[in-house]
This record gives structure tokens, C-alpha cells and sequence, in this order.
């Protein structure tokens, strides 16, 4: 079982250099990655079935994440995830890209469809065939990553006779990792991922999530290999709990502990990295 650290860019960790601290402290716990979160703006009042309330801050995935790569030598940086649909394209696959380049290699990508219409409208995006799109989106960053002429034509995203470099320096690509816990997420992390993120799961949801996944998986391509799980337990998490998510075939944990103070957060990181990882080591 790996560890990471959700939240690296939300709440307290949104003030200047105290995503920088709570990284350090997660890589000197022994956590092997850290991930953000991403709403670009949040529903005012807050209404279901936005997740905080409309004042929390998020920065920008990249931005966090070229901080934290500026701070760390080991960890890796994972989105978790990034709204796909409600980006363009090729300026996502630069900005990642620059993130991989600048951290040696050290990004994972996850990626989603989003579910807040009200983000979608403010953005001006249309919040129908947000999947269809979202799969487009994945096909021409690919392109745009991986090929000697990047090219791609479909309905939502066109282009060709253009470059984009540096591309990223992990090959193929950085992993592609799908969240979402619906039918369609299922099949895209199946067909189309490195692997599927859940958010908020306990041990019972988790297994109804992967029978999804298991019954999308007779489509994988034998190219991608396993699918790699990563699950935001939810509830506490101790080490009977993680038994029960490795018994499932979970790979990688990724606990969110939204404390008030980076002091909280620091004492709670060293905790985990002494009570549990150390003894699973």
C-alpha cells in the first residue's frame, strides 16, 4: 500500500509557503505522493451538491504543484483531479507538461468529468456532453504529449501543423489516472487510464465501486497493464481499515485531513508517517 496527501493546494494550504511546509513534511513521513483538489469557482450560497463552502480557497493545480516540486525531491505530484472538460486542451497540456519538465518526472495526472452545473455556466462551458468532450480533450493532449505531428480532429477540439515542447519527460506520458464513480467513469478508467481515483469512499463503498470497474474491465487494452486504485478513505483510518482497502485491491490511499493550522496538519502528517507507515514498511 502507498500513501498520499490530498489537499496540498486547498484550505490552509492555500497561504503562501504552507503547501511547500505540508509537502516536505509528507516526504520526510514517508508519503509517496501529494495531490490537489480543483473547483476554478464555487456555487454562492453554497447548495448540494457542491462539496465547501463558496470562501475556501484553491489555487490552481499547476501553480501548487510547480511550488510544491520546488520544495521536494522525492514525492510525487498528483491532480486529484483536474475538471477536464472545463479547460482548453493544449494550455492544460502545457501546463502539465511544464510540471513534469520542472519536477523530473514526478506528475501524475488525474483527471475528471466535473458534476457542479453552476461552475460549468460561470466558466461558459455547456454542462452536456461534458463527458463526450472530456474524452476529446484527453485524446489531443495525448497528441500533443506523445507524436512527432501532433494532430487531432473531432467535434469539440481541432488542430494540426503545430508543435508544443517540452513535452513531458516521463514516456509514454505521465499516468493517466480517471476519477468519477459512475458507469461512464468506470469505462473510461478502464479503456483509456493508468488508473481510477474514488473520493470518499469507505471500505463497503470502495468494493461497489471496483465491481464497476471489474465489469467494465474484459474492454482494457492489454497495453495499458493493471489498473492502478487510488481511494480518499473516508471515516478514520487505521491500520485494520487499510487492510480492508488492500484486501479489495486498493494500491494507494490518499487521506484528506482538512485541519485549521499548517501546526495541526504537520503533528497529523507525523503521526501517520510513525503509526502506520513506518510499521508498513
Amino acid at each position: 500500500m502507498r500513501f498520499g496527501l490530498f489537499g496540498i493546494n486547498i484550505g490552509v494550504c492555500a497561504a503562501g509557503q504552507t503547501a511547500a511546509h505540508i509537502a516536505q513534511a509528507a516526504e520526510a513521513a514517508g508519503f509517496e505522493s501529494v495531490w490537489t483538489g480543483e473547483h476554478v469557482v464555487l456555487p454562492d450560497p453554497q447548495a448540494p451538491p457542491s462539496p465547501v463552502g463558496p470562501e475556501t480557497p484553491f489555487l490552481d493545480p499547476a501553480v501548487a504543484l510547480t511550488l510544491v516540486a520546488a520544495h521536494t525531491t522525492r514525492v510525487r505530484l498528483g491532480t486529484g483531479i483536474i475538471i477536464l472538460p472545463q479547460r482548453n486542451p493544449l494550455v492544460l497540456a502545457k501546463e502539465l507538461a511544464s510540471v513534469d519538465v520542472v519536477s523530473g518526472g514526478r506528475l501524475i495526472v488525474g483527471i475528471g468529468v466535473g458534476y457542479l452545473k453552476a461552475e460549468f455556466d460561470a466558466l461558459g462551458v455547456p454542462f452536456e456532453h461534458k463527458g463526450a468532450r472530456a474524452d476529446e480533450y484527453l485524446g489531443a493532449i495525448l497528441a500533443i504529449w506523445t507524436a512527432a505531428q501532433p494532430a487531432y480532429q473531432g467535434r469539440f477540439v481541432s488542430f494540426s501543423g503545430v508543435q508544443a515542447r517540452p513535452q513531458p519527460v516521463q514516456t509514454p506520458h505521465p499516468p493517466i489516472i480517471i476519477g468519477g464513480q459512475t458507469p461512464p467513469a468506470y469505462r473510461r478508467a478502464v479503456l483509456r487510464g493508468n488508473g481510477w481515483y474514488g473520493f470518499a469512499l469507505d471500505p463497503t463503498d470502495a468494493g461497489a465501486c471496483l465491481a464497476g470497474l471489474r465489469a467494465a474491465h474484459r474492454e482494457r487494452p492489454a497495453a495499458l497493464g493493471e489498473l492502478e486504485i487510488s481511494v480518499t478513505p473516508r471515516g478514520p483510518l487505521d491500520l485494520d481499515t487499510i487492510k480492508r482497502f488492500a484486501d479489495l485491491g486498493v494500491h494507494r490511499l490518499i487521506p484528506y485531513w482538512p485541519y485549521p493550522s499548517e501546526t495541526a496538519l504537520r503533528d497529523r502528517i507525523a503521526r501517520f508517517g510513525d503509526e502506520v507507515i513506518a510499521k508498513l514498511s
